[in-house]
């Protein structure tokens, strides 16, 4: 009897746990759908009407970073322009290894606009030569799925020569 009891609380804890994590989930995507309704878009329409598509033009998709020794963390910025006459919808973006972090623009990307995708490689674990990708998922016409790719030396923490002085590439984004 008791362990019929226990497992109803397991299993009530459980549903409460999940519709926590469902309502937590549906504010994310209200407050995502409102920052699109503001801009005056649907982010379904956006990404799947080709009406809506727009043209991208990346100013540095592939990086050549230097060297940097274990443990550090380093951003790097890949610019992007709006060239085309839509808003510009980065859908998803998602890196080839758990060590690099990107993150995305939170609103779109207006025509003749600037914005950058950003990420974090953490070289901890990583000596040796480094490349890595991220896969930006964009409403533009042709190709929705865009690759950017930087490669980076990390050294050991005592050996090798000193490392290159990077700095995360400063702009006014």
């Amino acid at each position: 009897m008791q362990a019929l009891q226990q497992s109803k609380i397991v299993h009530m804890k459980f549903v409460y746990l999940f519709a926590a994590l469902l309502g937590f989930t549906a504010c994310i995507s209200e407050e995502e759908s409102k920052a699109a309704a503001q801009a005056g878009l649907d982010r379904a329409t956006v990404l799947n009407d080709s009406a809506n598509y727009t043209t991208v033009q990346w100013s540095d998709s592939i990086q050549n970073l230097g060297t940097v020794r274990e443990g550090e963390k380093l951003e790097v910025l890949f610019k992007m322009k709006n060239t085309g006459t839509k808003p510009l919808v980065v859908q998803s973006v998602a890196a080839s290894c758990g060590c690099t972090v990107p993150s995305k623009p939170d609103e779109p990307v207006m025509p003749g606009a600037e914005a950058a995708i950003k990420a974090v490689f953490d070289s901890q674990g990583r000596s040796g030569t480094n490349h890595k990708t991220i896969t930006v998922v964009t409403n533009t016409i042709g190709n929705q799925n865009h690759v950017l790719e930087f490669n980076v030396e990390v050294i050991g923490s005592k050996e090798g020569p000193k490392a290159t002085n990077i700095q995360p590439v400063k702009t006014g984004i």
